[in-house]
């Protein structure tokens, strides 16, 4: 098959071949724009533009083997007609572009000449139509290339295999030897190109070998200079540059690793709105060549200039590059985007309740890492569970989130560190000191009509007092929030039966019934309303997360935060959902949270749990079927909570 014909020439050139001596009718073909050449058998070169006619006589029938019906036959004048072109690819068959064609042994020789012009014409547009296709199906080729790299760009989220594949897919489309890749960057001057990806198949490096250097936004190199103006810039050889250019080739390279640095093309890689991002240097352009048989079997690779067709194909792919690299960079700006909300989320939790601060991303640190454990687990019920690192981050962004809806509580009920609300003890005190005051004037008034001695008033007064002063150590004790003892509960009761004078006057109750109510809690400080209201700042959380909009990969978050209160055996709340509708992520973020409230530090309404008492309780807990035994044993032998512990230290 035949290439395309060089734009400057409007036809190919045609060469006749024959044997020596010359047959006679060739001279009828002078007038015809045709070479006439000798023919020596294994010796044949043709240009890339011409075709040529072989006239085999018996001459040459016998260096020359031919399939029917060119054979000749004995005493036979014929011409075998063979369309020859360099073949464009190194696997291609050297004869596979024949056509055999034979003339009557008693032709003249002006209806030979007359039929070798006509052949001509036939190869010439048969060559036109075959190059025409050939090109055709190149273009075809580079454009899915171009599909599937772009594709492939696409795809892959790791920000240092995208600009490994960046690299190694625009030096496979132009047969480049070696490149380099630089990403635009602003620095403490300015913007300017950061040196970022480098490969080359003749040479063995590691990248990390190399230092990574920044080049200046300006012209003084090859890469600097092509950001800067936007444009291609193709060079035959980096250590001859045109005179005058202002660029510079760096050959540190070259002489660090014994390399020969020739051909150049560097492209800037620009967004759709014709931004540049960064810029793609290709290295020496190799070419392979087709074997001569009757030579050599070698084929001979050259580096040859990058032409036309490879500026406009990298250009193509510099694009798409430019496209993917920025994506990837606003994939990662909304990436941190969010977490900087999520961060925010989680102070603004704390600045409500400081003495949680720290609960969040602990909860967050034990999850995850008690998950990553749970997926090594080759045998027991754990073994089919498995979690990639997308779900490990839908698995932190849950557990950092679990308690958000706290917002939403009360801060009265959310920072409630004793069983009365806030002001009502201090309250009570000083109902204490004004009945300690009517006391007093009560007693002085009685002693004063019945004409008591100094020391029966003493005594009555300081019984009196006495009383009262029992009754706010009742009071004190009764409104902590440890678990209420018989005997205090009981006096609790009687301390409706205490009256006093206020300052009007009136008898009433020292402590009046919802007071007594909330002195009356038996576990904890928070009464049954409150523990609802608490309850509710899972919902609360739920109906929050729901509103935000996850990405696929993400969309389980609301409900793996809206279950981390659930129990195994359909105790928890607020849903009451039992095992099978709780995961495997949900169970290790309970697990969690359940242990970091209890070692956590010492908080209004309790002191921190030693690690040990800490283990012990979750092990009650997951006796009574409300945690998972097997991921609890995982988090104990695994040592799970140092995790939280080297959180707290950092």
């Amino acid at each position: 098959m035949l290439p395309v014909p060089p734009a400057e020439s409007s036809e190919l050139r045609r060469v006749l071949l024959h044997g020596r001596p010359a047959p006679e009718w060739l001279s009828r073909l002078s007038g015809e724009p045709v070479e006439k050449r000798p023919f020596f058998p294994g010796n044949l070169e043709l240009a890339r533009d011409q075709i040529a006619i072989l006239a085999l006589d018996k001459s040459l029938s016998d260096g020359v083997a031919m399939p029917p019906p060119a054979n000749l036959g004995e005493g036979a004048d014929r011409i075998a007609v063979l369309l020859i072109g360099p073949p464009p690819a190194p696997m291609d068959p050297f004869w596979s572009a024949r056509v055999y064609f034979s003339l009557p042994e008693a032709s003249s020789p002006d209806d030979r000449a007359r039929a070798v012009t006509s052949l001509f014409r036939i190869l010439q547009d048969r060559a036109a139509a075959v190059a025409l296709r050939r090109s055709l199906l190149n273009r075809t080729d580079e454009i899915q290339a171009l599909v599937d790299v772009g594709i492939a760009l696409s795809a892959e989220r790791d920000q240092d295999k995208l600009l490994e594949m960046i690299l190694s897919r625009a030096r496979a489309l132009t047969q480049a030897d070696a490149g380099a890749l630089y990403l635009l960057e602003t620095g403490e001057n300015g913007e300017v190109l950061k040196f970022v990806k480098a490969q080359n198949d003749s040479v063995r490096f590691d990248f990390s070998e190399l230092a990574v250097f920044t080049l200046p936004l300006d012209d003084s190199s090859i890469a600097g200079f092509v950001a800067r103006v936007g444009q291609p810039l193709n060079l035959a050889d980096v250590y001859q540059l045109p005179a005058g250019v202002p660029y510079r080739f760096d050959p540190s390279f070259d002489k660090r690793f014994g390399y020969r640095s020739r051909s150049n093309l560097a492209v800037p890689m620009k967004t759709p709105q014709g931004r540049t991002i960064g810029v793609l240097q290709l290295l020496n352009r190799k070419k392979r060549f087709i074997p001569d048989a009757a030579v050599t079997a070698v084929m001979r690779v050259e580096v040859v200039p990058f032409d036309e067709s490879n500026v406009e194909l990298a250009k193509s792919f510099a694009a798409q590059a430019a496209v993917a690299v920025e994506n990837r960079r606003l994939t990662e700006s909304i990436k941190r985007l969010f977490e900087g909300f999520v961060e925010a989320s989680v102070t603004a939790i704390e600045q409500r309740d400081p003495t949680t601060s720290g609960h969040s991303e602990r909860v967050a640190q034990l999850s995850c890492r008690l998950a990553e454990l749970a997926d090594r687990q080759d045998s027991g019920p754990l073994a089919p569970f498995h979690i990639s690192r997308e779900e490990l981050r839908e698995l932190r962004y849950a557990a950092v989130l679990h308690d958000f809806g706290k917002v939403g509580v009360r801060e009265q009920v959310l920072v409630k560190a004793r069983k009365l609300p806030h002001g009502r003890k201090e309250l009570i005190r000083a109902r204490v000191e004004q009945a300690i005051l009517s006391a007093a004037s009560d007693t002085w008034e009685k002693a004063c009509k019945e004409k008591w001695s100094e020391r029966k008033v003493a005594e009555v007064l300081a019984e009196r007092v006495g009383q009262l002063e029992h009754a706010w150590k009742v009071v004190s004790r009764a409104d902590e929030p440890s678990l209420l003892a018989a005997e205090i509960s009981a006096e609790v009761g009687r301390l409706q039966a205490i009256l006093f004078r206020d300052a009007s006057g009136a008898m009433r109750p020292l402590v009046d019934d919802e007071e007594i109510a909330y002195l009356s809690i038996s576990k904890g400080s928070l009464n049954e309303r409150e523990r609802r209201e608490i309850e509710s700042h899972v919902t609360q959380t739920f109906r929050f997360l729901s509103k935000i909009p996850w990405t696929a990969d993400l969309s389980r978050v609301p409900d793996w935060a809206y279950a981390h209160h659930e129990k195994l055996d359909g105790s928890g709340y607020p849903r009451k959902l039992s095992a099978q509708d709780l995961p495997v992520p949900v169970r290790a973020v309970t697990i969690s949270d359940i242990y970091d409230a209890l070692a956590a530090r010492d908080r209004p309404y309790k002191k921190a749990v030693p690690n040990d008492r800490a283990i012990d309780i979750l092990r009650e807990e997951a006796t009574r079927g409300h945690i998972d035994k097997e991921l609890l044993e995982i988090f104990i032998e695994g040592q799970v909570f140092l995790a939280a512990v080297q959180k707290k230290s950092s």
